[in-house]
Order: structure tokens, then C-alpha cells, then sequence
């Protein structure tokens, strides 16, 4: 993958410093892990970023920025992966895990009108609660591994391409 694209889009790493949620963190935020992209670093911010995103939680990127400083993925790219469930996209996400959910369970799907609010989730979870869950879980694992795997062939493939690129001009 190209570092100057994915630099293009994330942001600048004293925003993310400065954000009032991430203080919790304190000084960890200065390890220079956290801001590299190579290989191993952003191949784990997409694992972490792809897995946050369908966990039916609040303060995602919270919890990313956690699991980025835990495994020493790239924080900004695990942070701006968390959107891709954002209040737009959420209802089909949660929809489809609640599709796998009933799959994997063996039940048949309910009826429901999806609301996206606390009270909504709290009150299905008797309901549509076991599949959901599972749901979220089995894509978030999927996905994740799924973002890991990619990222981490497609950044080789490309470097390898570089390098018979400059042995042929050689």
C-alpha cells in the first residue's frame, strides 16, 4: 500500500493528541509505534479498526485507540476505521449481523424496526438480542482477519512490484 496515500487521508497526529477522549491515555499517545506506517502497523489497525466497527458498543474509537496502543497498530488508521460504521451505514451493518446471527443460530428472523437509539437496543435484546450479538461478533471476527490478511498481501505485492520495477530499470 502506498504511504503517501494512506498519510493523504488519515489525521494529523497532534489532532488525535489533542482529542479530549484520548487523554485517558496519557503519555502512551507519544510512542512513535503509534503514528509509523509499515507493513506490521497498519495491517494491525485494520484488524482493530474493522473489528470495532461492528461491535454494537458506543465510543468506538476509544476502544480502538486502546486496542491500537495494546497491539502497537497505527492509532490514527484505527481510529478512521471505526466509520465505516457511522450513523449512515449503521442500519444495514447491524441489519446483516442480525442476518449471520440467524443464520448461525438456525432461528428464523423476527420482525423489527430498527431505531438507533439506547433504549431501542436495550429493549431487543430479549427479542433479536441473541442473533444480533453473535452477528456483530462472527463479523467483527471475520472482518478483521479478513482486513488483516489483505492489507498485509496487498503491502507486500506492492513492494514486491517496486523491487522488479528497479531491478528492470537497472
Amino acid at each position: 500500500m502506498p504511504k503517501k496515500l494512506i498519510k493523504r487521508y488519515l489525521p494529523d497526529h497532534q489532532t488525535i493528541k489533542s482529542n479530549k477522549h484520548l487523554q485517558i491515555f496519557g503519555d502512551v499517545l507519544h510512542d512513535a509505534n503509534l503514528w509509523s506506517l509499515n507493513r506490521r502497523s497498519v495491517s494491525k489497525a485494520f484488524a482493530i479498526g474493522l473489528f470495532m466497527a461492528f461491535v454494537p458498543v458506543p465510543f468506538q474509537m476509544v476502544f480502538a485507540a486502546g486496542l491500537a496502543i495494546l497491539f502497537k497498530g497505527n492509532l490514527p488508521l484505527s481510529i478512521a476505521l471505526v466509520w465505516i460504521s457511522n450513523p449512515i451505514t449503521i442500519p444495514p451493518i447491524f441489519y446483516f449481523c442480525y442476518f449471520i446471527g440467524t443464520i448461525l443460530m438456525g432461528v428464523p428472523e423476527q420482525e423489527f424496526a430498527f431505531e438507533l437509539s439506547w433504549d431501542w437496543f436495550v429493549s431487543s435484546l430479549s427479542t433479536v438480542g441473541g442473533p444480533f450479538l453473535l452477528g456483530c461478533a462472527a463479523c467483527s471476527v471475520f472482518f478483521s482477519t479478513l482486513g488483516y490478511f489483505t492489507i498485509n498481501f496487498l503491502w507486500r505485492y506492492q513492494v514486491t512490484r517496486s523491487w522488479k520495477k528497479r531491478l528492470h530499470r537497472n
